[in-house]
């Protein structure tokens, strides 16, 4: 069984963790291990191995996305369940933590026997997603057409968010990750760094759906965005580059590659000299090994875990600040409530609702985070882990389980 990441014995420096809490958030509630086996024709059959892991629901049902990718395992599908249990509670939003992993290539399947697929995967979970234990929503290889199969399946519209807008999904939906992250960047840049958006620069690691559209809201807000990078490279610009542009040739294109400008690796582009760094690409991308090397005045965590703990322990030395991930993306499960919300009541939300809605979100969370930061004299990561914590063992207590 999976073990957790938390270094509780950090945190009972700062906070009262009863050993009947720890005992609940050190390990997950629930971890599953299935296969899914479909014939596609005579000769063939496709064969996936799935995790799902629900880590601690006392807050509200697991919530967590659908990682379809080939080498997802079940440690990874922990880790990221957990990471959602501590993001949920920062938010104050009544959800808990869970994640399923489907270790398939979806560039090597149809569309066909994807929704076939996901079609199997929601018959073995029925029950669960029936009753509103588990609420699945996109994830890595995953988009709304996947989610759209799921709401198809139960006929139940808040059993999975992330759903297209026309069957009952959330405006704003796909861009509130970005959100999330942008709304984090500009209270650092204000309440941390005392800069205006237009006297800033950023640099963004990663330009899938998350970094694409945190690139885009930051270059809306007048932030210079000198350097952007996904997995075929980067391009770099110290004037400013063209964000709109760049989007809409990576759509094109699915990529990078192929867009004008000056190529940048993702090495160099972690060592800019910004104000704002968000890498918003995989997890482990700061390490031990970079760590020393990065310029930026503070960092900004789009991705699940880039930054690795030996890497966090070297930016504090060096008085690099990290908003951590549990925080600044959080804004993709905030937009999941209120798309669950929606669901259940019938009431009808436009994107705007859904942008305000993360962004009181993230900065309740982010005013806590500096509060407690300032008060214990610890980094953000630690605040914010506190925070969350202290809500965690409050509700293990409302719910009499500890």
């Amino acid at each position: 069984m999976a073990r957790s990441r938390i270094d509780f014995d950090a945190l009972r420096k700062h906070t009262e963790i009863p050993p009947s809490a720890e005992l609940l958030l050190r390990q997950p509630e629930k971890e599953t291990t299935f296969n899914l086996n479909l014939k596609i024709d005579p000769n063939r059959i496709l064969r996936a191995d799935c995790y799902v892991v629900y880590w601690n629901t006392v807050r509200g049902p697991a919530k967590g996305g659908i990682r379809f990718q080939p080498d997802v395992t079940l440690e990874e599908t922990a880790d990221l369940a957990e990471r959602m249990v501590w993001k949920t509670a920062l938010a104050r939003i009544p959800f808990g933590g869970g994640k399923s992993g489907i270790a398939l290539d979806p560039r090597q399947i149809s569309r066909f026997e994807k929704t076939a697929v996901i079609k199997e995967y929601v018959h073995v979970l029925n029950l669960d997603l029936a009753h509103g234990v588990y609420v699945p929503a996109p994830d890595m290889g995953t988009d709304a057409t996947d989610m759209a199969v799921i709401y198809g399946e139960l006929h139940i519209p808040e059993c999975v968010t992330g759903k297209p807008p026309r069957v009952g999904g959330l405006p704003g939906r796909r861009e509130a990750t970005g959100r999330g992250v942008f709304h984090a960047s500009i209270l650092a840049l204000r309440e941390v760094l005392r800069k205006t958006p237009r006297r800033a620069t950023a640099a963004v690691q990663g330009f899938g759906n998350v970094g694409m559209h945190a690139a885009l809201f930051l270059h809306e807000a007048g932030v210079k965005v000198v350097a952007v990078s996904d997995v075929t490279g980067g391009r770099y610009d110290p004037r400013g580059l063209d964000i709109p542009h760049l989007a809409e040739r990576a759509l094109k294109d699915g990529s990078l590659g192929n867009a004008p400008g000056k190529k940048i690796g993702n090495d160099e582009l972690l060592a800019l000299e910004v104000d704002i760094l968000a890498p918003c690409a995989k997890e482990d991308q700061i390490t031990r090994d970079n760590a020393r090397d990065v310029k930026a005045r503070i960092v900004v965590e789009g991705a699940n875990g880039p930054t690795t703990p030996e890497a966090d322990l070297i930016l504090d030395q060096r008085h690099v600040p990290v908003v951590p991930d549990i925080l600044a993306n959080a804004g993709g499960v905030i937009a999941s409530y209120v798309e669950w919300r929606q669901g259940k009541s019938g009431a009808i939300t436009d994107k705007a609702e859904t942008f305000e809605v993360v962004e009181n979100r993230i900065g309740v969370a982010f005013a806590d985070m500096l509060r407690v930061a300032r008060e214990k004299k610890v980094s953000f990561r630690t605040a914010c882990q506190i925070s969350a914590a202290e809500e965690l063992v409050a509700s293990m207590r409302d719910r009499d389980w500890i």
